[in-house]
């Protein structure tokens, strides 16, 4: 936009998703990498697909990450681009590569990305993006697993954020291929009880810390002002202060359920932003994740 004295000027993002995106190789149609024969390159990150997903639902949503200096970052960095995202909090290495990893319908997914660019942030490298500034920064429990300097990272948002208005959103997201158990659940809780925002599949909770209900953990987490109770295909429950909200998930025939919780939160979060009820901002996120879920990609193109 071009304000009066003819100078371009840059509009605040809406949200600020942090956190690293890789190249994601998934097999055309949905069948085992052992046995598929045509790939597609796209990309893969927790908190750029609910940048994606929220740009696609109208938001203007930037994704603040470090990619290689290398054709699979500028892919990256287009692919996104080109789905509304704002990349103007991306940067560029040259003394690392940008990770990827493989999609494997019905077995889960392969990671390569042990020293890849975003693995290597530090707090310094936020020092000049204004995520303060945003509505909601939205970060997940992915990054921390990622290295001492990105844990580091998380811990230095929260401490920024508590001091400005912007809203946290936390997606707890625990990898167990990423970090052990013993390390993960007290990282993991320690962080969520700091947010404003928590999103957590209950499955991953009482794998974490032994949870078996929504209720359960609610009496856990206690601080956070929203937390939000993913339960697969049984639905989605809301804590909040002015009490609890459970809407019923879509059903679908489900292809691949990898990326359909970001999908939600981007729902969610939409719904968050636009002042809807508890019950509108569930049933949003089960729309959106319904989409993911009837595809072999993260980021459907509707």
């Amino acid at each position: 936009m071009v304000d009066s004295r003819g100078v371009e000027s840059i509009k605040q993002p809406e949200v600020i998703a942090i956190g690293e995106t890789m190249v994601l190789i998934t097999p055309t149609v949905a069948e085992p990498l052992e046995t598929a024969e045509l790939f597609r390159l796209e990309t893969g990150g927790a908190e750029s697909n609910v940048a994606v997903h929220l740009s696609a639902l109208g938001h203007h949503a930037a994704w603040a990450s470090h990619l290689g200096s290398d054709p699979f970052g500028r892919r990256v960095e287009r692919q996104l681009r080109e789905r509304g995202v704002d990349t103007s909090l991306v940067k560029f290495r040259t003394d690392a590569p940008t990770g990827f990893y493989f999609k494997d319908p019905g077995n889960g997914v392969i990671y390569h990305r042990a020293g890849s660019a975003a693995s290597a942030m530090t707090p310094d490298d936020l020092a000049d993006v204004a995520f303060e500034q945003a509505a909601i920064t939205h970060i997940s429990g992915i990054t921390p697993s990622l290295s001492a300097g990105c844990s580091a990272l998380i811990d230095s948002v929260l401490d920024r954020a508590q001091h400005s208005d912007t809203v946290v959103s936390f997606d707890v997201n625990y990898r167990a291929a990423l970090w052990p158990i013993e390390e993960a659940a007290p990282t993991l809780l320690a962080l969520a009880r700091r947010a404003n925002i928590v999103l957590v599949g209950l499955d991953e909770a009482e794998v974490l810390w032994g949870t078996t209900t929504p209720e359960s953990v609610r009496a856990l987490l206690g601080e956070p002002d929203i937390l939000v109770i993913k339960d697969g295909d049984i639905g989605a429950t809301e804590f909040s202060a002015n009490g609890q909200v459970f809407v019923p998930a879509h059903k679908v025939d489900v292809v691949e359920a990898v990326g359909a919780g970001d999908a939600f939160a981007a729902g969610y979060l939409s719904g968050y932003l636009n002042g809807a009820t508890p019950e509108q901002r569930l049933s949003l996120g089960h729309d959106r994740a319904a989409l993911v879920l009837q595809s072999t990609t993260d980021l459907p193109t509707v």
